[in-house]
């Protein structure tokens, strides 16, 4: 993930902004169910051979990468529909491949977000919709990363493109345009825009770019986007300040979060992920989640061991 990256960190403030005003108030109105709150702990892909003998068994082949990353984590942020929608036959397998409490988060394909008119009647949104939907219950939440150029002068169209987004798959919105983070007044817009379609506001936290660090909560869920500088300290540092803010957000009503962890080239991002399922199980008791089982194989567990 190249977006936000910087190559010197000492001058970064990683700590986690407070809240956005909507955020307090919106859980203010209790959202939680009688239901267990939910982590789900993922990565960006399953197609990794550097994870085998440390992520994946030591004889493990590439065919059953699916089956493996399923059974150590229980979300993906599936990247690979984002270049195109896939076949009936291909979610199928996903689904039959994955457990039943595994979750997928499919990107919205770039033939509709990076489209001048976001796709809209060009029958590529409902398509994608009638294929991703075989997921069922597996299907976690779809999310849509809107590009770089795409500015608050588009709200309009992000507008049209929810109201005609199918109710029934859940949804989640990543802007990255600045003119969205410029004032807080832009910013709780976008976040009332996507309450009142009951879409999950993507909140990334990166590097370079601290302004999409909105902390902004639209629905009963959120999704979080969590950059790393390759296990440096302050990687760790950050995965237990967001631990100790998701409690304080399920203990006021958030039903349950999707946290994808990246790290360059995502080799060490299963790391992230384990150390932030060991510190969920001490700060989040009574959230339901499971994560990565790393082995001693792999040379870089003892990082996990330091913080």
């Amino acid at each position: 993930m190249k977006f936000g990256k910087l190559n010197h960190l000492q001058n970064v403030d990683f700590r986690l902004p407070v809240d956005a005003e909507s955020t307090q108030l919106f859980l203010s109105q209790k959202l939680g169910t009688s239901t267990a709150p939910k982590l789900y702990i993922g990565c960006t892909g399953w197609s990794m051979k550097e994870w085998v003998g440390s992520v994946y068994p030591s004889d493990a082949k590439s065919k059953d990468y699916l089956k493996h990353y399923t059974r150590q984590f229980n979300t993906i942020e599936l990247n690979t529909t984002h270049y195109a929608i896939p076949s009936s036959d291909t979610v199928q397998k996903w689904y039959s491949e994955s457990p039943s409490d595994f979750r997928f988060c499919p990107k919205i394909p770039q033939s509709i977000s990076h489209s001048r008119n976001l796709g809209l009647g060009t029958g590529q949104v409902p398509l994608f919709c009638e294929v991703i939907a075989l997921l069922r219950e597996k299907l976690g939440c779809c999310f849509i990363q809107l590009p770089p150029h795409f500015s608050l002068d588009k709200i309009e169209l992000l507008t049209q493109f929810l109201q005609g987004f199918p109710s029934e798959i859940p949804l989640a919105v990543e802007v990255r345009h600045s003119t969205w983070f410029e004032t807080a007044a832009a910013r709780e817009q976008f976040l009332a825009l996507l309450q009142q379609y009951q879409r999950v506001a993507v909140i990334t936290d990166v590097a370079g770019r601290r302004d999409v660090l909105h902390m902004g909560i639209s629905a009963p869920q959120t999704m979080i986007r969590f950059v790393g500088n390759g296990l440096d300290k302050t990687d760790f540092e950050r995965i237990d300040e967001w631990a100790q803010r998701l409690k304080e957000w399920y203990d006021n009503g958030l039903e349950s979060a999707y946290f994808f962890t990246h790290e360059p080239d995502n080799i060490l991002a299963p790391q992230l992920s384990a150390y932030l399922w060991q510190v969920s199980q001490i700060q989040l008791p009574h959230v339901r989640t499971r994560g990565p089982n790393i082995s001693s194989n792999n040379n870089q567990e003892g990082q996990l061991s330091l913080f």
